[in-house]
């Protein structure tokens, strides 16, 4: 990969699900050292600061899906910050729960639509997040972006998306925590998903390298979402939504330096970042690693780092 001019925007959206804390992630990601990382990985670093929500209606107690009119309002303003960014650079957005997705995605699609690319989605993560309001029992929106982007239907009230991706697009490792509504649906797909007990049997670097020669094949852009819970909770407890058996330090930083020898990336989200949730920051700096790891760096190159 050639050096990249990195944007990082900031997306505390902490609406999308009812435990709060993900709005502290993006100032925890800067004080974990991301924009120096990258600099010493020869990248230039542009921080276009903390995105605020757009205009939106206002949500009532007991409203369902939680937050919905706010969740409306963070994906307005991030599709539009989303197709910007890509003219300039590769957008790096730093959640922030999952919900900051559905603008992520819907925004770097349009812009791979302007450029007639395809735009593929390498979903890194416990949960299938294909819930759509109207079969999620929580409410919770944060589990809806891969329906959302993939044009299901049910998201009366936020922005039309212009250009659904194709599910056979999306890959998903990492799975350990589907809800039968999401299986019975995911079932009817074309996307790509590889379970823990998967990877435990055949390794991640199988179904990885075999997504990642369809998006080479097809000149397509990478869009690679990394959720903390992607990982195992012992590593990584700084997330809501905990799910024992995740994957290993060391797969996942294969997972990133497989997507750096790709160089197909083209937009990042760390996401689901709950520093209320951390231990001295281990979390954070784990997740900068890896965001480093997509970018360059080489595990020879990373310092031996103590948490106690």
């Amino acid at each position: 990969m050639t050096p990249e001019t990195c944007i990082l925007i900031g997306a505390p959206v902490d609406s999308g699900k009812r435990r709060t804390g993900c709005l502290m992630g993006p100032d925890a990601y800067r004080t974990a050292g991301l924009a120096d990382a990258l600099r010493d990985l020869g990248h230039a670093v542009r921080d276009t600061g903390n995105l605020t929500v757009a205009d939106h209606a206002a949500d009532r107690d007991g409203d369902h899906p939680h937050a919905r009119h706010q969740t409306i309002g963070w994906t307005t303003r991030l599709i539009a910050a989303a197709e910007q960014a890509m003219h300039d650079g590769m957008p790096i957005f730093l959640g922030g729960d999952h919900a900051l997705s559905l603008g992520s995605v819907a925004g770097v699609t349009n812009y791979a639509a302007s450029l007639g690319r395809p735009q593929f989605v390498l979903w890194l993560d416990a949960h299938a997040d294909f819930h759509t309001p109207e079969t999620s029992t929580s409410g919770n929106l944060h589990g809806t972006p891969l329906a959302y982007v993939t044009g299901r239907t049910g998201f009366d009230g936020f922005p039309t998306v212009q250009h659904p991706i194709p599910e056979e697009r999306i890959c998903i490792l990492g799975l350990r925590s589907v809800d039968p509504e999401e299986r019975a649906a995911l079932n009817t797909t074309g996307i790509h998903r590889h379970d823990m007990r998967e990877i435990d049997e055949n390794g991640i670097a199988k179904p990885l390298a075999a997504f990642l020669d369809r998006v080479k094949s097809a000149n397509g852009l990478l869009h690679v979402s990394l959720d903390v819970d992607f990982l195992d909770p012992v590593i990584a407890p700084a997330v809501g939504t905990t799910v024992p058996g995740g994957a290993t330090i060391r797969e996942a930083h294969l997972v990133m330096e497989m997507i750096h020898d790709s160089s197909l990336m083209s937009s990042l989200d760390l996401v689901e970042l709950n520093p209320f949730l951390d231990e001295r920051g281990r979390t954070a700096q784990v997740m900068v690693d890896l965001a480093a790891s997509a970018l360059g760096r080489r595990v020879f190159d990373r310092p031996t780092r103590a948490y106690s």
